[in-house]
């Protein structure tokens, strides 16, 4: 049977990280937690839960994964977030693939637990991710990081859900995605992207519609409506936060 490494980074994770763990029990020949210096108790739990614990200063969100998959001893990485938990179906598929051998990249289907109702519209479902690769795989990026692979790889969607247990709160969702606007701002100013003045609200308004109606996101009731309300309003900030720092570089 194939050995398979899963590799997760945290950072105050207390409220996730038992349950992350415990999902991959029965798949994980070994479980890294890298942990950026949590507050909380996130390396308590870690430490009682049998895995290798490591801490490191943070680097960014594509370096921390790569110093993480570089702890490694199997071939084949596992990418899981602290938030995500592998549900049995899923389980069952990667069971299947220890035995057959993994030939390949493997892509898993996010479900995003919203506070306490699953999102199946609103564009977070099927949330596809590549999550299963071979350990050279390097991440780039400073936000929404991406794999980049040294040769091409057949992709493989797998049966199952990676269960996202993503926001508790509504402040918590605001919070995260202006964190995500800041940083995507700051990519798109480096790429050269520029943004006018009506851009942050012309944005806002197809970003809204796009989710709540294209996307469905109605279905998902008063959960679809504050999904879109405040992805539309983050995406105010966005090019709001660009256009002050196209004018910082001019």
């Amino acid at each position: 049977m194939n050995k398979l490494s899963v590799v997760i980074i945290t950072f105050n994770e207390a409220r996730n990280i038992k349950r992350a763990i415990q999902s991959v029990k029965n798949i994980a020949d070994e479980i890294i937690i890298v942990d950026s210096f949590s507050t909380d108790d996130t390396p308590a739990i870690c430490q009682s839960l049998n895995v290798q614990f490591h801490q490191q200063k943070w680097l960014g969100y594509s370096e921390q994964k790569n110093y993480a998959n570089s702890l490694a001893k199997f071939p084949t990485i596992f990418s899981l977030d602290a938030d995500e938990a592998v549900d049995k179906n899923l389980e069952k598929e990667i069971i299947n693939l220890k035995e057959e051998g993994f030939k390949a990249i493997y892509a898993v289907n996010r479900m995003t637990n919203y506070c306490g109702q699953w999102i199946k519209h609103s564009g977070w479902y099927p949330d596809k991710k590549i999550r299963i690769f071979p350990r050279e795989t390097k991440w780039e990026g400073i936000v929404h990081e991406t794999l980049q692979f040294e040769k091409e790889f057949q992709e493989i969607e797998l049966a199952g859900n990676l269960e996202h247990y993503s926001y508790y709160s509504f402040e918590q969702h605001k919070q995260v995605a202006d964190k995500y606007s800041y940083l995507t701002a700051i990519k798109m100013n480096n790429k050269g992207k520029k943004a006018s003045v009506i851009k942050p609200y012309l944005s806002a308004f197809g970003r809204f519609v796009s989710m709540y109606l294209i996307k469905l996101g109605f279905l998902d009731g008063k959960m679809g409506f504050k999904i879109a309300q405040i992805s539309a309003k983050s995406n105010i900030l966005k090019y709001q936060e660009l256009r002050r720092l196209n004018r910082e570089s001019n």
